[in-house]
């Protein structure tokens, strides 16, 4: 899922991995903020200078990069630089900036609002639920759709218990 979050009335570029279950940020969007750069262009050239002195540093940060797709100014998607909280918590240190620590503030509540629907589910399909609305599906989609979402839950848990239960039965 791509979604835009917005620091200090400026917008980042997201995207959450099921599968890592984890936010990933685009860091040409974090490095324009920090560096106060007054243009995607600018962000862009600033992330390939710093890019190139962390790799000669043998910094891992770069390596740890990730490319997705993420929506553009233009409206159509591109390969996008992005990095997990872990690795924007790192950038940051590399960033001489004041906005430095009001962003970890915003990082940290951002990845608290998730942390708390891991352990309260509810608050993840509270979350769901306004974001559908705010596209304006209707109540009998929405309902549809996280009836969908529980069904494939359940299937996705049976495949895994009786896979576990298989690979048991074969190594004995």
């Amino acid at each position: 899922m791509n979604k835009v979050k917005v620091f200090d009335s400026k917008q980042i570029r997201t995207h959450w991995d099921n599968e890592k279950e984890e936010w990933f940020f685009s860091v040409v969007d974090v490095v324009g903020i920090l560096s106060d750069q007054p243009s995607q262009d600018r962000a862009r050239n600033y992330w390939k200078v710093l890019k190139n002195r962390l790799n000669k540093e043998g910094s891992e940060l770069v390596t740890n990069c990730n490319q997705l797709k993420m929506l553009s100014s233009d409206g159509k998607s591109y390969m996008t630089d992005a990095l997990n909280t872990k690795g924007i918590l790192r950038l940051i240190q590399s960033i001489p900036s004041p906005k430095a620590e009001p962003f970890k503030l915003w990082l940290v509540e951002v990845g608290n609002d998730r942390i708390e629907e891991i352990y309260d589910p509810e608050k993840a399909i509270q979350r769901a639920l306004s974001f559908y609305r705010k596209k304006g599906y209707d109540e009998t989609w929405i309902n549809q759709r996280l009836k969908t979402i529980e069904m494939r839950k359940e299937l996705t848990d049976e495949w895994h218990r009786t896979g576990i239960k298989k690979a048991l039965n074969m190594q004995y």
